[in-house]
């Protein structure tokens, strides 16, 4: 039981944080899931030494851009979308996988070059590069794990839901992007 008291007290701390500032915890909660998902990525990638440019570059997309968009974009889908209306959650869904998805995964891909320091040129050549296997995977891999999110976690915890699939999918797209990388040099 001692071991669960301090569990319960981040947790509280966590949703007080939610509730008073919903914005700036999500944006906090997105850096440090991007941070540690590219971090992870680099040390499953076999990197020797850390590239902090690039964690630099997942920790400040996920502070500006990684909470506040999927924030505003939840509680935008709260208000278009009544939960009253028929099929709710499939609307929902079709909302996020077939408008925003796309829209978010192309502003992330290029996003998070500009950040690393690219040119737009070779920005946007990464985007064309990756962008169709980035957005196909995510209709393939994550369909389900988001129409479950939209259908049993209370709206409020969207985000961090989402986040938490952010750990997943920052690993998966940074060695997306490093065999891409790769794949150019070679050339």
């Amino acid at each position: 039981m001692s071991l669960s008291k301090p569990v319960i007290n981040v947790l509280s701390f966590y949703f007080g944080q939610l509730f008073e500032h919903p914005l700036r915890t999500k944006a906090v909660t997105c850096c440090v899931i991007a941070t540690a998902g590219n971090y992870v990525s680099q040390k499953v990638g076999g990197e020797k030494v850390l590239n902090v440019p690039n964690l630099l570059a997942y920790s400040l997309y996920g502070l500006l851009f990684g909470g506040t968009i999927p924030h505003y974009f939840y509680n935008m889908l709260e208000r278009v979308v009544s939960e009253d209306a028929s099929f709710a959650v499939i609307k929902k869904l079709i909302i996020e996988r077939l408008i925003y998805s796309p829209l978010y995964q192309a502003f992330t891909l290029y996003v998070l070059a500009r950040l690393e320091g690219k040119t737009h040129k070779s920005a946007m050549k990464q985007l064309e590069d990756l962008y169709w296997l980035v957005l196909s995977s995510s209709w393939k891999y994550l369909t389900i794990i988001h129409l479950i999110n939209l259908s049993v976690v209370p709206p409020v915890l969207r985000v961090f839901i989402t986040n938490l699939m952010g750990f997943f999918w920052t690993i998966f797209l940074a060695n997306k992007r490093r065999q891409q990388q790769a794949k150019n040099k070679s050339k």
